[in-house]
């Protein structure tokens, strides 16, 4: 592709090969670097790299056009993002409002019955600060306005889910929304958890 090779190209790629990276080649096979001097060649030691088995990204482009006044062409690559639906949504408590005394009085209940002794490591601490976080979102969810939920982001989500939600909504339990919480929260860690496993299978057979 270029008219000079370097022995020092070999070792480059076999450190990054060592990474599982592997060389771009350009769609538009140009120098990269532009010198003024007429008695030396322009180069080409502007390179881009990118993980193996990613089949979308295979090339990049040299803008040589886009240089302006410095000795260097940038480099580009486009990346495709599949596009999705997202909602605006937003979930607020009016302030000055009934809904917002009864989120304070809520707080102030759960964080009053909050056992706090015996915190002597850090897996006792750990357990008093998610508790208090599950607290929280509970009481704001309970008493802010309560929008749907959008499905289109979250491919981890089963019908199931909606009906502990509605089952939440209608008792406004805090049992049944750490319940809730809870299955939500092994499911995501579930379901990320096999996504990345087929990444990595699937990165191992290409």
């Amino acid at each position: 592709m270029y008219p000079q090779y370097s022995s020092y190209s070999d070792l480059l790629l076999n450190i990054t090969n060592s990474f599982s990276l592997r060389l771009l080649y350009p769609t538009n096979p140009v120098p990269t670097r532009y010198l003024d001097n007429d008695q030396i060649s322009n180069s080409v030691i502007d390179l881009m790299f990118f993980r193996y088995g990613l089949v979308e990204l295979n090339n990049h482009t040299i803008h040589s056009e886009w240089r302006l006044l410095s000795d260097h062409a940038p480099l580009t690559v486009t990346i495709p993002i599949e596009e999705q639906h997202s909602e605006n949504q937003r979930q607020s408590i009016t302030k000055g409002s009934e809904k917002e005394k009864l989120f304070i009085k809520d707080l102030i209940k759960e964080i009053s019955s909050t056992n706090t002794f015996n915190l002597s490591d850090t897996i006792a601490l750990e357990n008093v600060i998610e508790s208090f976080a599950s607290t929280v979102k509970w009481a704001w969810d309970k008493n802010s306005k309560i929008t749907n939920i959008s499905r289109h982001l979250k491919s981890w989500w089963h019908l199931s889910y909606s009906r502990d939600l509605e089952k939440y909504r209608s008792t406004q339990s805090l049992a049944n929304w750490k319940q809730f919480e809870k299955t939500v929260k092994c499911t995501k860690h579930l379901f990320f958890y096999q996504k990345i496993q087929e990444i990595s299978n699937k990165a191992r057979e290409l």
